[in-house]
């Protein structure tokens, strides 16, 4: 097990290195503003327990407190903030953000990014998160006029394709994950792991639905419409369609990092070796 963790240790120094650079004051002053070492945290905790359910579903019993400590390990903040902070400023190199900050630091803008986040950290909560399903399908048979200013918003910023396709590029990730551990008994083609993934596509689309709008109905539910709308026109403005694609993309590589480094260790478990 020492030998398993000193190679992800290693792993994840090299990555945090490749990953490692100066990061502009304005950068940072825009991810906290966004709300962003908040939303890392809770993406932490939702990891440690998604993990949890990943032994139980591969190897039931035979993971224990090694696995707790390996999946601790990945869903390091430090390393998690140091990948997204880095992707941000890359992406946003061009971008003016002094708009994005006037909103997000404004009376409305920091209503949103709390309501967000205390949204994030209630949904850790299953039954919380049945409860905001339930409540979405009420709301959907009632024909509740806030669905038609959370479906505009996630039009605006194409939140359903962003996620899919984000999904789908972890489960790709998770694949050659297990695949560079010596999970498969034969190399996998990457025709055949993309296959795969794409059988997927329908269920994930499906559950990303329901999980996006539960959970933007269950934050946006206090504001008012005109709070609402002007988030919506800031989403279709030049500087908020920047924002919207550098978030994913940064996101898009920490999940890719993430599930491949979950890959490899479940492998490890998965061949039984040095436990």
């Amino acid at each position: 097990m020492r030998k398993i963790l000193l190679v992800l240790i290693f792993w994840l120094g090299a990555t945090l290195a490749a990953q490692s650079q100066p990061v502009s004051k304005e950068i940072e002053a825009l991810a906290d503003a966004l709300g962003l070492p908040e939303i890392i945290e809770v993406m932490r905790a939702e990891g440690i327990a998604n993990g949890a359910e990943l032994a139980a579903d591969m190897f039931p019993g035979r993971a224990g407190s090694n696995w707790s400590e390996m999946v601790g390990k990945i869903y390091d903040t430090d390393w998690m903030t140091q990948i997204v902070w880095t992707g941000l400023a890359a992406e946003l190199d061009d971008t003016d953000t002094t708009p994005l900050m006037a909103f997000f630091t404004g009376e409305t803008g920091s209503k949103i990014v709390g309501l967000e986040v205390s949204a994030r950290q209630a949904l850790l909560d299953e039954t919380v998160e049945e409860a905001s399903k339930d409540r979405l399908a009420e709301m959907t048979a009632d024909g509740d006029p806030l669905l038609d200013l959370v479906a505009r918003y996630i039009e605006a910023n194409d939140l359903l394709e962003y996620n899919v396709v984000g999904a789908m590029n972890s489960n790709y990730a998770f694949y050659t994950g297990l695949q560079d551990g010596g999970a498969f008994d034969e190399t996998l083609t990457e025709d055949q792991i993309l296959t795969d993934v794409w059988s997927q596509e329908e269920v994930i689309r499906s559950d990303t639905k329901e999980w996006l709008n539960a959970f933007l109905v269950m934050a946006y539910k206090p504001l008012g419409e005109a709070e609402l709308e002007a988030y919506i026109t800031l989403s279709q403005t030049p500087e908020g369609q920047a924002l919207n694609s550098a978030l994913f993309a940064a996101f898009d590589r920490l999940f890719v990092d993430v599930s491949h480094a979950l890959g490899r260790s479940a492998a490890t478990f998965l061949i039984g070796e040095d436990l």
